[in-house]
């Protein structure tokens, strides 16, 4: 058995607390009645963990014979000729865009067509 540990390096126990430990006695406790809260399992649960059990072998070490063989058939899906007319359109579309050359376009000057109307006109049309 260690060694008794010294009373200056015990933990400190408030007074009153101290009273109540030094004055207790086990026939001041009141009766209790224990009852055990574990439910075992039932048959039918035994037996569906046992089934389920047995389920999971089968899937991980099943027989190889079992199994029969199948011919995979790719279908390679070619486009029809319009998918084909639309793409090709599509691509001259952005390559004409990508190929446009801005330097082949017209120098033009903008005219007004439809210009404000001046102080003067503003001021006759008050007077009339």
């Amino acid at each position: 058995m260690a060694a008794a540990t010294p009373l200056k390096d015990l933990p400190k126990v408030d007074a009153t607390l101290k009273d109540q430990l030094e004055g207790f006695t086990p026939d001041k406790l009141k009766p209790a009645q224990t009852e055990e809260k574990t439910a075992l399992p039932t048959k039918e649960d035994v037996l569906a963990e046992k089934a389920h059990l047995e389920h999971l072998a089968g899937i991980e070490h099943g027989a190889k014979t079992k199994l029969k063989r199948t011919k995979t058939a790719e279908k390679i899906v070619l486009p029809s000729s319009e998918d084909i007319a639309a793409e090709k359109d599509q691509q001259a579309l952005l390559s004409g865009i990508e190929r446009f050359d801005a330097s082949a376009l017209k120098k033009t000057e903008t005219l007004e067509k439809n210009p404000l109307p001046t102080k003067e006109e503003i001021e006759q049309e008050k007077a009339a």
